[in-house]
């Protein structure tokens, strides 16, 4: 798939596809996407590098969940306020941490991205989606 096949009516999220916590978040969303509104695609994938690439950024520096959707991509805790707005979860109340500064709510999330692996875990490889879910996943 070249990146001008992405689907124009739904948000990519890009996401580290051997982190244990990352995969966990996907499966997250997937259950509480209820509108079908979100596709994914690993970092790690051809697809995945053609995108950070068109997005502009450095493959070294990825550490992110990336969130693209209308030809913008956010980073960050900004993608997963985004990304949990669009939710039908209870969790939707942690929508009250998107007030504080974006220098706040990115340290934290930094914090986070930094330890994930040491505290959730890595696989081998990227996650193979089931049948059920391969539609989801672009890559």
């Amino acid at each position: 798939m070249d990146i001008s096949e992405l689907p124009k009516d739904k948000k990519i999220i890009l996401f580290d596809g051997v982190c244990n916590l990352c995969d966990s978040s996907v499966q997250f969303v997937i259950k509480h996407d209820k509108k079908d509104i979100f596709r994914f695609i690993p970092l790690q994938s051809e697809l995945g590098q053609k995108m950070i690439n068109h997005i502009g950024i450095s493959a070294s520096a990825i550490d992110s969940t990336i969130l693209y959707e209308n030809d913008n991509a956010y980073y960050k805790a900004q993608a997963a306020f985004r990304i949990l707005k669009d939710l039908n979860s209870p969790y939707r109340f942690l929508l009250i941490f998107s007030i504080l500064p974006n220098s706040v709510s990115n340290f934290i999330y930094d914090y986070i991205a930094k330890n994930r692996y040491k505290w959730f875990g890595k696989k081998v490889s990227c996650m193979i989606p089931t049948p059920e879910l391969k539609s989801k996943f672009l890559a």
